[in-house]
């Protein structure tokens, strides 16, 4: 099983990432927990735990979990998966950057791999 927990759901991938996550198993999306920038290191770990035992409570079948997002929280998450055994990935893009003539940035990711944490 291939658990999804980033705030880019699986139904909006590329057809590429797809069938790159499709090799660990079936795709689980999971919501990535919202981290106000308020929050304390107190916040953050109970947050952790919470996902931590999510995640626990579906392991069986679960081979990697993709994690991307608010970066205290993602890399105690991942420290916590990873001292339970679970492989833990990051997704690779490459990054095309346009400017409008108006001025405007749009920034267009192609997805390249995921590379273990």
């Amino acid at each position: 099983m291939f658990i999804n927990l980033t705030n880019h759901p699986s139904d909006k991938w590329s057809e590429e990432q797809l069938e790159a996550a499709r090799r660990y198993g079936e795709i689980v999306d999971l919501s990535f927990p919202i981290i106000e920038p308020t929050y304390s290191k107190d916040d953050i770990m109970f947050l952790v735990r919470e996902c931590t035992e999510t995640i626990m409570g579906i392991k069986e079948g679960v081979t990697v979990v993709h994690v991307m997002g608010e970066m205290t929280f993602t890399y105690n998450l991942i420290n916590a998966l990873k001292d339970a055994g679970i492989t833990c990935l990051a997704s690779t893009t490459e990054r095309n950057t346009i400017m409008t003539p108006d001025g405007k940035k749009i920034s267009e990711f192609k997805f390249v791999q995921f590379r273990e944490y």
